[in-house]
C-alpha cells in the first residue's frame, strides 16, 4: 500500500504552524478556544442538531404531541405520499423554480450590470451604492409590507401609475393567483439586485487593472474586455453569486407568508414545511420530509461551491 510522502514545503509549513501555536500564552489559547468553540457550539446546536432531528423525524408519523413513545416510524411513507398524493408539492416546486429562474436570468444580470456601471467611478457612486444596498438591510418581511402598499388595489402607487384594466377595474396584484407570484418575485428581486450589485462591485474592485490595460492595447472594446477578460477572472465571485442566488430562491419564505400565508398561488416548499408542522394538521413527520427534500435540493450548489474552492486551493 502506497502512502503519500509530505513534501519539504508541507513539512516546513506544519513546523511554522506548530511554532506559532507554541508561542501563544495560556490566556491566548483560552481566548482562541472560546472564539472557535462558542460559534462551533452554536452552529452545532442551532443548525446541525435540528437538521439531523428533522431527517430522523421525516421517517415517522409524529404529530408533535407527546414524548418519544408517541413517535412511530413509517419508513418512506411520508416521501411516497409527498411525491404521489400531496397535490400542493409539485406546484410549490414549480413556483420555487420560477423564482430561481427569475433571480438567475433577470435579477442577477441587472445587479451585475449596475455593478459594472458603478465601477466606472461615476459622480455620486457612493450615494448610488447606498441606495441600491438599502433594501438588503431590510428583512423580506418588511419588504413584503412595503410592496403590499405599492400593490394595494385602491391606493397603491403601481395601480395609480398603470391605471385601470379594460373593464375599468383596478388590478388585484396580490389576490389574483395568476399575478401574485410574479408580483412577489419582483418585490424580492428588488432586494436581491442590491445584494448582487454590492458583491459583484467588490469583485470588480479586486481585478488587476493591468489586465484591462493589456486588453485595451490589444484593441478590445469595453464589452469584449468584460466578457473575455474580466468575467473569466472573476470565476470565484461568479460561483459565489450563483450559490447565493440558488439558496435565496429556495429558502424564500418571509415575503410569501406575510402576504397571504403562502396560499392562493403563492405556495412554496418552505411555506409547505411551515403549514404542515405548525398548521392545523400538525404533521411534524410529513413537514420534516418536505424540509429534507428542500435540503437535498439546496445541497447541490453548496457542494459545487465547496468542491471548486477546494480545487482552487489545492
Amino acid at each position: 500500500m502506497l502512502t503519500s510522502v509530505p513534501t519539504g514545503t508541507e513539512v516546513s509549513r506544519s513546523r511554522k504552524v506548530r511554532s506559532r501555536f507554541s508561542v501563544l500564552s495560556r490566556r491566548d489559547k483560552v481566548i482562541l478556544a472560546v472564539m472557535v468553540g462558542v460559534p462551533s457550539l452554536v452552529t452545532l446546536v442551532f443548525i446541525w442538531l435540528p437538521v439531523i432531528l428533522s431527517i430522523l423525524l421525516s421517517f415517522t408519523s409524529w404529530n408533535g404531541i407527546g414524548g418519544i413513545d408517541k413517535i412511530k416510524p413509517v419508513g418512506l411513507t411520508n416521501y411516497v405520499n409527498l411525491l404521489t398524493k400531496y397535490q400542493a408539492f409539485w406546484p410549490a416546486l414549480e413556483h420555487n423554480l420560477l423564482w430561481l429562474g427569475f433571480f438567475l436570468f433577470v435579477a442577477t444580470p441587472i445587479g451585475i450590470f449596475l455593478a459594472v456601471l458603478l465601477d466606472k467611478e461615476v459622480r455620486g457612486t457612493r450615494f448610488y451604492q447606498s441606495v441600491l444596498y438599502m433594501p438588503v438591510v431590510l428583512s423580506l418581511a418588511i419588504v413584503g409590507f412595503i410592496w403590499q402598499l405599492q400593490y394595494s388595489s385602491s391606493q397603491g402607487f403601481i395601480n395609480n401609475l398603470t391605471g385601470h384594466t379594460g373593464q375599468d377595474n383596478l388590478i388585484d396584484w396580490l389576490g389574483n393567483p395568476n399575478l401574485n407570484l410574479w408580483a412577489i418575485i419582483i418585490a424580492a428581486a428588488w432586494r436581491h439586485v442590491g445584494y448582487i450589485t454590492v458583491l459583484y462591485l467588490a469583485g470588480l474592485k479586486s481585478v488587476d487593472p493591468t489586465l484591462r490595460e493589456a486588453a485595451a492595447i490589444d484593441g478590445a472594446n469595453q464589452r469584449q474586455t468584460f466578457f473575455r477578460v474580466v468575467f473569466p477572472v472573476m470565476a470565484p465571485i461568479n460561483v459565489v453569486i450563483v450559490v447565493i442566488t440558488v439558496i435565496e430562491s429556495l429558502r424564500a419564505f418571509d415575503i410569501a407568508y406575510i402576504t397571504n400565508k403562502g396560499l392562493n398561488g403563492l405556495e412554496l416548499l418552505s411555506v409547505l414545511v411551515t403549514n404542515n408542522i405548525i398548521g392545523e394538521a400538525s404533521l411534524v413527520g410529513f413537514g420534516s420530509a418536505i424540509g429534507v427534500v428542500l435540503l437535498v435540493i439546496s445541497v447541490g450548489p453548496i457542494i459545487v461551491y465547496l468542491s471548486r474552492s477546494m480545487r482552487d486551493q489545492a
